[in-house]
């Protein structure tokens, strides 16, 4: 517990850390997040020991991949990430390379720069946005997407304690089914599709800061300067009543293009 640190000194720590990549080994012992049952890394790691030719979609720092490649039984003939963000692309690559992977920067709302059919597994671990076409159109026939999404209304109990209560079109937004439909709309069969619901807790107000910078969209723009009163607020809340609880919301898909071939 940090009680006794200042909401200044807190707030000044939580900004100055760096954000890049997606290792969140900082938060030990200031915030906690449960982890899904389905265990994507490992999960992931048993498909790339039976696929010859990846993509990762927006990687971030690599460092999921990065994992699931040391835990595969074999690795791919061929294994690419993309990823939009400049400081993650030079993250990613100096991680990946070792690994014989490629990491290219591609811009996540752009159309992947691979030619039609190129994959046989396409793995991504939270990205902003499933573009199913473009998904469906690089894997081969009876290829796999396998991922990890962001569910609806994730950790917006704290998302609202910035922004207020959000309409529900936004609230609803990240839909599992709504995602479903979407897939199957660009020919893809979904064969596998869970969600769950998981504990998140706030120890610090430091904590909180360097979560919103980390993930942007959360509350977009943030900025200690923009949005002070609400943390010196919340910084009061975990100090009188302990740590601040949200919920963040996952699903997993296992998708396939029809065909032959099956991971």
């Amino acid at each position: 517990m940090t009680v006794h640190r200042t909401f200044d000194d807190l707030v000044a720590e939580g900004a100055s850390v760096p954000t890049e990549g997606w290792d969140f080994s900082w938060f030990e012992g200031r915030a906690t997040e449960a982890r899904p049952s389905w265990g994507y890394a490992m999960s992931a790691a048993a498909r790339l020991g039976r696929a010859s030719a990846v993509l990762d979609i927006q990687t971030g720092g690599g460092e999921v991949l990065d994992f699931a490649l040391a835990q595969a039984p074999e690795r791919p003939l061929l294994a690419v990430a993309t990823e939009g963000w400049p400081p993650n692309v030079a993250k990613a690559t100096a991680l990946l390379r070792p690994r014989g992977v490629v990491v290219v920067a591609a811009p996540e709302d752009a159309p992947l720069p691979f030619a039609d059919g190129a994959f046989d597994l396409v793995v991504s671990r939270h990205p902003v946005r499933p573009h199913w076409d473009e998904i469906a159109r690089v894997l081969q026939p009876g290829g796999t997407y396998f991922a990890q999404h962001v569910g609806p209304a994730s950790v917006f109990e704290l998302v609202e304690r910035f922004l207020g209560p959000q309409p529900d079109e936004v609230l609803a937004g990240r839909h599992p089914e709504r995602e479903r439909s979407d897939a199957e709309a660009a020919g893809l069969d979904v064969v596998g599709l869970r969600a769950e619901r998981l504990r998140m807790e706030f120890h610090d107000i430091g904590a909180v800061v360097h979560f919103l910078r980390k993930v942007v969209w959360m509350v977009p723009g943030f900025t200690v300067e923009a949005y002070e009163p609400q943390l010196r607020a919340l910084h009061r809340r975990i100090q009188d009543e302990g740590p601040f609880v949200a919920h963040s919301t996952r699903h997993l898909f296992d998708v396939r293009k029809p065909g032959t071939h099956q991971l």
